[in-house]
């Protein structure tokens, strides 16, 4: 199932990784392996990125961030091949996220010798970023007919579980998400909180609007790192941070 009618599909700079997360999801339908299983080793790929950040492995910690998000893309193509949607997993996918976020900007910060306090603020820049661009896309997919609905534009309560995963681990994973992405959310809604009355959105400006994809910003990060840019990757996010309230404007005039 794909998680947009065909009408709603857009040029998603940020999903670079879907082609190599098919082929991964296909090779890996008729064995053992769970979604859950690929989103662990999409964390650990990270934890590698992240260790050859702290020894200086550039070119490295570039292949190994990219190839985080081909991996991150797996997980929910074998989910949709094996017919298991989970709540488990689509937590568990965020909160990794989040996690690494924090730890390739930790890491850069030790390297560089950024201040920790800019560190910091380049972390909630990424975020806010980021919940904007997942904001706008889970409102296109809610509203989009035959796409996945499995995100849900307001999370308030914990959601019933489905088929083979348990209520009490999506109760604790949910309250999880909603401790480290609620303050993210609130803002975002906060600065446009008319958005999801929207019908749809016109592809181009999501195509515009995946600049600030997950994805996209690891892409940035993994080829400032071997550029030899690395004291300038937590200043660019802070500044980058501004097309927040562009991306915000443009959405309110169309």
């Amino acid at each position: 199932m794909s998680k947009l009618a065909a009408e709603d599909k857009f040029l998603d700079l940020s999903d670079y990784g879907r082609s190599f997360g098919r082929f991964l999801a296909n090779q890996l339908k008729n064995t053992s392996f769970t979604p859950i299983h690929v989103t662990i080793l999409f964390g650990i790929t990270g934890l590698i990125a992240i260790y050859c950040i702290l020894t200086n492995h550039y070119l490295l910690a570039g292949f190994f961030i990219v190839l985080k998000s081909g991996i991150d893309a797996a997980d929910g193509e074998l989910a949709r091949l094996k017919n298991t949607p989970s709540y488990v997993g689509r937590y568990l996918d965020s909160v990794f996220d989040i996690i690494l976020n924090f730890l390739f900007l930790i890491a850069i910060c030790y390297v560089s010798k950024t201040t920790i306090w800019i560190t910091f603020l380049a972390f909630i820049g990424i975020q806010l970023q980021g919940t904007l661009y997942n904001y706008y896309y889970v409102i296109l997919r809610t509203k989009s007919v035959g796409g996945d609905t499995t995100s849900k534009i307001f999370e308030y309560k914990s959601p019933r579980a489905l088929p083979g995963e348990s209520q009490k681990s999506v109760d604790i994973l949910f309250a999880i998400y909603t401790l480290v992405y609620g303050i993210f959310d609130k803002i975002i809604h906060l600065l446009d909180p008319e958005a999801y009355k929207v019908k749809t959105f016109p592809n181009w400006f999501m195509t515009l609007l995946s600049l600030y994809g997950l994805g996209f910003q690891l892409l940035i990060i993994a080829i400032m790192l071997p550029m030899g840019w690395i004291e300038y990757i937590v200043p660019f996010f802070i500044a980058y941070s501004a097309l927040i309230f562009v991306m915000i404007g443009i959405r309110k005039i169309i």
